[in-house]
């Protein structure tokens, strides 16, 4: 399915005008490229994509990928909530100061709600005229499709995709049209184009993966995979700076790794001061479990340890879908990530898997991965406790 998600956005990628000028500079490697992605909380570094990156990040991986001597750097200049009329009043702040190549820019979530179609478009033409006055080459790019809800009607979307190509015919530039890329995928496949997102609008990284893949294309004119591209690395930077420097840290975690944790982690720093606050998670249903995650947010833990029970029913899949990442992204910091979160398969606790478990244990593995977060695993035939299992995983993810 990987593959059809790949195709679909090359198909939608053809779309697109040449490639830029900014692909002969990354293809020379002669000069540093810059590039600046301004936008909201869609191309921001937030929870819905694991805290710690986005597509601009991520495109920065896929453009190394094509051209690996580029001296490449993309800045994220995306802020929550913002509009055309916020990244007008920013534009010289946040993005012509670094004196960016190119300029990729993705408005309309917000716009949409409360923002005329001509004034995003009047917006719209005001940022790529300075963008070009500044020197650098605009790259407009078209957002995702979403789940239809009141505030956001799916027409009403469609309506500010349109206006954003209507300008780049206008005013002759290409687009990436992420849009066009994620409707494919749904036209093919609802469920699979339901993976791609954490919540009713906002993509996950599996999401931002194909962004940045079609971003990557429209600016060069070549297709890339960041299929595997895992977690960033270290997967757990706060709670191990921590430790080192002596300091005690707070554990949120769901059995039974809260017995657990402080011995394993007391096996990589011996003078540590661990206090677990344990997550209770017997007789709790799944959409009981994403309500209690509610929570995590105001407790500001250090190291937040989830390991949801095999046994929770695979019954609607888009329902275990909605509240497993509910729980993940409750979990998280609002923005970029400010204390650590891990997840655990089931099969690491409990190595001997029913049909269904195993069929729960196979659809989470999927949702993790969307995350962007590390996944405490047992491998075949490991008999380990589990105190030594979870002791070697954190040894190998110790910077």
């Amino acid at each position: 399915m990987r593959t059809l998600i790949l195709l679909l956005c090359f198909c939608a990628s053809l779309l697109t005008a040449a490639p830029l000028k900014t692909a002969a500079l990354l293809a020379a490697g002669e000069e540093p490229v810059r590039i600046v992605c301004i936008g909201d909380s869609i191309t921001g570094v937030y929870y819905h994509s694991g805290g710690r990156r986005a597509y601009p990040e991520m495109l920065q991986l896929a453009l190394h990928q094509l051209y690996p001597q580029a001296k490449l750097s993309v800045h994220n200049a995306g802020i929550s909530g913002d509009t055309t009329t916020g990244g007008l009043k920013r534009l010289d702040r946040d993005v012509l100061s670094r004196k960016p190549h190119l300029v990729t820019i993705m408005f309309g979530m917000n716009d949409l709600v409360g923002t005329p179609v001509d004034v995003f478009k009047k917006n719209l033409r005001e940022m790529i005229a300075r963008c070009r006055a500044g020197g650098a080459e605009v790259l407009l790019c078209t957002q995702n499709s979403v789940v239809e809800t009141p505030q956001r009607p799916r027409a009403r979307l469609a309506e500010f995709t349109q206006a954003i190509r209507d300008v780049a015919k206008d005013v002759a530039l290409p687009v990436a049209d992420c849009f066009a890329a994620f409707e494919s995928v749904h036209a093919a496949d609802a469920a699979e184009w339901n993976l791609l997102l954490s919540d009713t609008i906002h993509p996950n990284m599996a999401g931002h993966k194909l962004f940045a893949e079609t971003l990557a294309q429209a600016i060069v004119g070549k297709t890339v995979s960041l299929r595997e591209v895992g977690p960033p690395t270290p997967v757990l930077p706060h709670i191990f700076a921590k430790l080192k420097a002596g300091q005690p840290v707070n554990v949120f975690a769901m059995p039974p790794y809260y017995e657990v944790i402080a011995p394993a982690l007391q096996r990589l720093y011996s003078a540590a001061v661990v206090t677990v606050t344990p997550w209770p998670v017997a007789g709790q249903t799944l959409a009981q479990l994403e309500v209690s995650a509610r929570k995590v947010r105001s407790m500001k833990p250090d190291l937040v340890l989830i390991a949801l029970p095999a046994e929770l029913p695979l019954k609607d899949q888009q329902q275990f879908h909605h509240d497993y990442s509910w729980v993940m992204n409750w979990s998280l910091s609002f923005g970029p990530q400010q204390w650590d979160v891990m997840v655990a398969l089931p099969s690491a606790a409990k190595p001997v898997l029913s049909k269904e478990e195993s069929r729960h244990e196979a659809f989470a593995q999927r949702l993790i991965k969307a995350q962007d977060l590390s996944m405490i695993t047992r491998c075949s035939g490991d008999a380990s406790p589990l105190l030594d299992l979870l002791s070697t995983w954190l040894a190998q993810q110790k910077p």
